[in-house]
């Protein structure tokens, strides 16, 4: 359990290890029948490569479109869909479209072919951090650096940060660790570059520059607005600000998880990351005693208003622990 707070411009900080390991072990104690639910989603490729398609085909017809229904299209369609692809690399990331570890490697290329610039195996890297050292400073990049926490205080902070927010989860990761450059990430850089730079080729070459420019416009907006003012992205705040003391991660069970392949159900994704998203809603249903008595919500929406207008959570509502060796270096 975390402690209390330090001070008010401090994060939470905890002494004991992350929660999920030891709620997973006695979900499998007590539901042995959980491990049934381990596998892949067989189906998620092809919703994958439906949403990547659409998100394509708009992109490059936009420029038919007038200013008002072109960002309303890119609000509710783009930002949508780009959100769709967060969620879906991130289960990618798990290996759970494919069995094999390369086919889902090679896959989430596909996934992030439209969030213009290759994200998919830094993502992975960080991510899988993230799962294995919860909070652990230093290391945990999910978490907002000391400097933003300072930096974006108060509504007017809160919401500058928060409309900007996928800015910091794209720089953040390289500046708190490095990031090890291996055989993927140089594949993911090759082919998102290579795809990107063939479509810029082929709508120019078809349609036009207005064409193009249009393209990359709606491309590039819909994934500001995916990260930011968007419901979606109540799953940011959701998933581990801390909203009630002495719990580090929540879960939500509202009706967007249908196009987000369920990470609301991120206490379930936390401690079982081998049960893909279309089966969570069943794990809860198996162990319903290790869930029930949780916080969770209904609404991202709310989540994010709490957000901005509590003046009690703020950057700093963050669960952390001490990293032992940064603690020596820096000693």
């Amino acid at each position: 359990m975390a402690t209390q707070k330090p001070s008010k411009n401090d994060f939470y900080w905890a002494d004991d290890k992350e929660p999920h390991f030891q709620r997973r072990q006695q979900i499998l104690e007590a539901h042995p029948e959980v491990s049934k639910l381990f596998g892949i989603n067989p189906k998620m490729k092809y919703f994958t490569l439906l949403w990547v398609s659409l998100q394509m085909t708009v992109a490059t017809f936009s420029y038919q479109l007038s200013w008002i229904p072109f960002i309303l299209v890119t609000y509710f369609v783009g930002a949508t869909i780009i959100h769709a692809m967060f969620l879906a690399v991130h289960e990618i990331t798990h290996d759970l479209a494919f069995t094999k570890k390369s086919h889902n490697n090679y896959f989430s290329f596909i996934a992030n072919i439209p969030m213009i610039a290759p994200y998919a195996m830094a993502f992975k890297y960080y991510h899988g951090i993230h799962h294995w050292d919860q909070g652990k400073d230093g290391e945990d990049t999910d978490i907002p650096t000391l400097g933003e926490a300072l930096l974006f205080r108060g509504l007017i902070g809160k919401i500058i940060w928060f409309v900007s927010q996928i800015f910091f989860y794209a720089l953040r990761p390289i500046m708190v660790k490095s990031l090890k450059v291996n055989k993927w990430v140089v594949y993911n850089f090759i082919f998102q570059i290579s795809v990107m730079s063939l479509y810029a080729f082929v709508v120019y070459q078809y349609l036009g520059m207005s064409a193009l420019t249009s393209a990359f416009m709606y491309l590039f907006l819909s994934l500001i607005f995916a990260g930011g003012l968007h419901p979606t992205s109540g799953h940011f705040i959701s998933e581990h600000y801390v909203f009630e003391e002495g719990q580090e991660t929540y879960s939500y069970y509202g009706p967007l998880n249908l196009v987000t392949f369920n990470v609301g159900y991120h206490n379930e994704h936390h401690d079982f990351p081998r049960i893909p998203g279309s089966r969570l809603p069943e794990l809860r249903k198996i162990a319903p005693e290790f869930y029930d008595n949780l916080h969770s919500y209904k609404s991202w929406v709310a989540v994010n208003w709490r957000f901005l207008t509590d003046k009690n959570i703020t950057l700093y509502s963050r669960t952390k622990r001490e990293n032992q060796a940064l603690k020596k270096a820096n000693a």
